[in-house]
């Protein structure tokens, strides 16, 4: 089988994650994540947060916290946190370098995408209105897994997706940057850009995984000439 970033294949649909990809967020509520479990008594310093949590899902950064400090958080923990990112990134969040030029070419070119987060609607309305994007992504076309009920590193939010654009799963690419939404693409049979200068490769080597280390890579990708790295 093909996949959509076979040389001569063109991608009939593009699926951005949000964190990390298009807004540079993840650090700051990483950050904010581990000073108010700080204040509720659990030792963790931001460059272990920061080591630890990428990608994940706030209910399960809850249980390996309330774990490593034998407390509850409680029943609203995850709420709380929701609500203190809409504020941080409605005042904070950041474009990743490029995400913009990728954007503003991709509609040029009439190459459909999408957005699939971990984060909820409510947050990325305020990220993608403070940098602007919302100019390229209209609400329709952005899908929440948290709010689908089934979060990264589960694949439902990118077959929702595709399912919503009408598309077959094999002719998707993903774009991510954390481990489990590559686990998420892998396993809902879609191609991968992993967007990520620097560290480990994911702990397995799956066809279709790419690795870029900045996004202006990621255009000749999709709809130029391949050039790119593996390693």
């Amino acid at each position: 089988m093909t996949d959509a970033l076979d040389p001569g294949c063109r991608p009939k649909l593009v699926i951005f994650d949000c964190d990390g990809v298009l807004i540079d967020s993840e650090g700051p509520c990483i950050r904010e994540i581990a000073a108010q479990v700080r204040q509720a008594g659990i030792a963790i310093s931001d460059d272990e947060a920061l080591s630890m949590f990428p990608g994940m899902a706030l209910g399960d950064v809850q249980k390996q916290l309330e774990a490593r400090g034998g407390l509850s958080l409680g029943s609203d923990w995850v709420a709380r946190m929701q609500a203190r990112f809409v504020t941080l990134m409605g005042e904070q969040a950041e474009p990743i370098e490029g995400a913009g030029r990728v954007l503003a070419s991709l509609a040029e070119a009439g190459l459909p995408f999408r957005v699939g987060s971990n984060s909820s609607i409510v947050e990325m309305d305020a990220k993608f209105g403070r940098v602007g994007f919302d100019r390229y992504i209209p609400r329709e076309r952005v899908h929440s897994a948290r709010e689908l009920g089934r979060p990264k590193p589960d694949p439902h939010v990118y077959l929702h997706a595709a399912a919503q654009e009408g598309v077959k799963p094999e002719d998707c690419v993903v774009i991510e940057d954390s481990d489990p939404g590559v686990q998420a693409a892998h396993d809902a049979g879609m191609a991968c850009i992993l967007l990520r200068e620097s560290g480990p490769m994911p702990p397995r080597q799956w066809p279709g995984l790419i690795r870029v280390r900045h996004l202006d890579e990621v255009l000749p990708l999709l709809v130029g000439t391949r050039r790119s790295s593996n390693a």
